[in-house]
């Protein structure tokens, strides 16, 4: 997470650990049947249910409600599914719900899932309810379904035309690849067929919907820290998003320490420690990004954010200043809770916690902790 540090972070091999996001399943057709005549297609590798239905000229609300999928984003390789011919499939289609209509969520339902059993879009569902661009829903909430024509082309609910793809790599996520090309999550589920957690893997090709190129920009982080070079895709991901921070622009400094302290009184940890580490890892420096990709006022690295989105309990933007602080206050927080005293939390913060606890702190890691406990006294 340390912009400082010369090795990379353990905490990110703890979010490995408990569990980090689930991988949505790709899938391509082998038609098994005749054109015209509704056909069975096996499952393989390769495209989305989505690709299926456009390629069969159906759609994917109709191929759910035929196969009884309750969530069309999970099927999985070698499963048979019953594909209608194009003529029968629009008349077929289960109705849109009338503008207006109301669904309660239940435990399990994603937005994809919830667009696909009344006949509209992620995107219409996102526009009618003023969800942000995660699309996250909780059980209870109550949705309004739109009719079709919130789903339209030319309703400003439809996402742009796809101007390219992007392959992900390791620490992606679908925020962070929409804000470097000019596009949105939505916009990005809706293009893809992703489900409501925008789940991704390493290596799947996303389409960009009405995005910008995926050239790397000017190099603005160096390959190497403190004699380390890290690997060409870590710096390249690195220098997307500080080109990111600086095109979006950031609150000030002094703007960010009051986050980092209000946001830290929020969630129960010393504002001392909160705001020590902060002015430690980046000096309230929004823009700030090191070659390992540590991003932001409190320098996060993907994999950890991905661990911070967990402690809290939704999908974490480390690009976002807001986000950004509560993924670092959440990290600190387990750190205290967990470290048997404060010294071995701020290392583990620093150097990670299975790495203090295998190896001690290292020398660059006590003097870590030493200025942060000195900071804390300046914070007080």
């Amino acid at each position: 997470m340390s912009a400082l540090t010369p090795r990379p972070r353990t905490v990110a091999r703890a979010a490995t650990g408990t569990g980090a996001t689930l991988a949505l399943a790709t899938v391509a057709l082998a038609a098994t049947g005749t054109a015209g005549h509704a056909a069975d297609y096996t499952v393989r590798q390769g495209d989305t249910l989505t690709s299926i239905a456009k390629r069969s000229g159906t759609t994917v609300a109709r191929i759910a409600a035929d196969n009884t999928l309750a969530d069309p984003s999970r099927v999985r390789v070698g499963q048979v599914l019953r594909l209608p011919d194009a003529a029968p499939a629009a008349s077929a289609t289960p109705a849109p719900a009338p503008a207006g209509t109301s669904y309660a969520v239940r435990s399990g339902d994603t937005v994809s899932a919830i667009a696909a059993r009344h006949g509209t879009t992620v995107a219409a569902v996102v526009a009618a309810n003023g969800l942000d661009a995660r699309a996250f829903i909780r059980a209870g909430q109550s949705l309004t379904i739109p009719g079709a024509a919130a789903a339209r082309p030319g309703t400003g609910a439809a996402p742009a035309a796809s101007t390219g793809t992007y392959t992900v790599r390791s620490g992606d996520t679908v925020s962070a690849i929409a804000a470097r090309h000019g596009t949105t999550v939505a916009a990005v589920v809706a293009a893809n067929g992703l489900d409501a957690r925008a789940s991704i893997r390493v290596g799947q090709d996303i389409a960009l919907p009405g995005g910008t190129s995926a050239a790397t920009p000017t190099q603005l982080v160096g390959d190497t820290f403190a004699g380390r070079t890290y690997a060409p895709q870590v710096v390249d991901a690195a220098n997307r998003n500080k080109a990111t921070l600086l095109a979006a622009g950031v609150p000030s400094r002094a703007d960010m320490q009051a986050k980092v302290a209000a946001t830290a009184r929020a969630m129960g940890v010393d504002p001392a420690l909160a705001q020590a580490v902060a002015h430690q890892e980046s000096g309230f420096d929004h823009t700030a990004v090191s070659p390992a990709n540590a991003i932001g006022t409190m320098q996060v690295i993907p994999s950890s954010g991905e661990w911070a989105s967990q402690l809290v309990g939704r999908q974490l933007d480390l690009l976002g200043p807001d986000d950004n602080v509560v993924a670092g206050v959440a990290i600190l927080r387990s750190l205290v809770r967990t470290s048997p005293d404060l010294p071995t939390a701020i290392a583990s913060y620093y150097q990670g916690a299975g790495s203090v606890k295998r190896n001690g702190m290292y020398a660059d890691t006590r003097r870590y902790v030493a200025n942060v406990q000195t900071l804390m006294t300046r914070f007080r």
